[in-house]
């Protein structure tokens, strides 16, 4: 029983090492930048298939690093949800769709790699699916949005959709410059994860309040 729990520690944390490693890589280089075998190369593994062995394809690995973090991000988010009951403010629940991500990414110390690894897997339509489905999946998530459509001014159905589109881009990449410019010694406009994601807030709030310019002859 010693043994055979010893070697499932072992396998556990060979799973986390791999995952640390393919997310650091994958979050510098692009995901297809970098294969399997780099991956277990990096991570000191003497054998270059053990990313196949512990995960499958590279997908699969991709899924396995996001759903590391989404369990965090979901407890952050149903916390926050739970507190903010039936607010009639959009910016309270704007707030429930951003602070939650950057409360993790504060969290993880630094450096990180994560917000960096989410800007590369939004960019490919196949891997972009994973976060999505991993978003469909959170009760949390769907609450808020319900909440946030509910404080809305009415807006044509496809500037609702742009609209949705820009804050979903917004929240990524500022996330990715953030963690970027920490990653590089570089000066940030703001001074802590907490700070930018108010002024993140503002931004989208402000999008989404923002008048609807007519289209030309209406």
């Amino acid at each position: 029983m010693a043994g055979r729990a010893v070697r499932t520690e072992q396998v556990s944390a060979t799973r986390q090492l791999i995952l640390t490693t393919a997310e650091r890589l994958f979050a510098e280089h692009g995901v297809y930048a970098v294969s399997n075998r780099q991956v277990s190369e990096a991570a000191g593994q003497g054998n270059n298939a053990a990313v196949g062995y512990h995960f499958g394809t590279k997908t699969d690995l991709v899924r396995a690093i996001a759903q590391r973090h989404s369990a965090r991000v979901e407890e952050l988010r149903a916390r926050q949800l739970a507190a903010l009951g039936d607010s009639p403010d959009l910016r309270d629940w704007v707030d429930c769709l951003v602070r939650p991500q950057f409360d993790h990414l504060a969290a993880l110390g630094s450096p990180t790699w994560y917000a960096r690894f989410c800007a590369q897997v939004m960019t490919d339509p196949a891997l972009r699916q994973i976060l999505t489905e991993e978003s469909r999946a959170s009760l949390s998530l769907r609450a808020i949005i319900e909440g946030r459509n509910r404080c809305m001014p009415a807006l044509p159905d496809e500037v609702r959709a742009e609209r949705g589109d820009m804050a979903r881009h917004l929240i990524v990449h500022t996330a990715e410059e953030r963690e970027r410019a920490l990653a590089e010694n570089r000066p940030t406009p703001r001074a802590s994860w907490q700070d930018a994601a108010d002024g993140l807030v503002d931004a989208i709030v402000g999008m989404w309040l923002a008048p609807v310019t007519p289209r030309g002859g209406e």
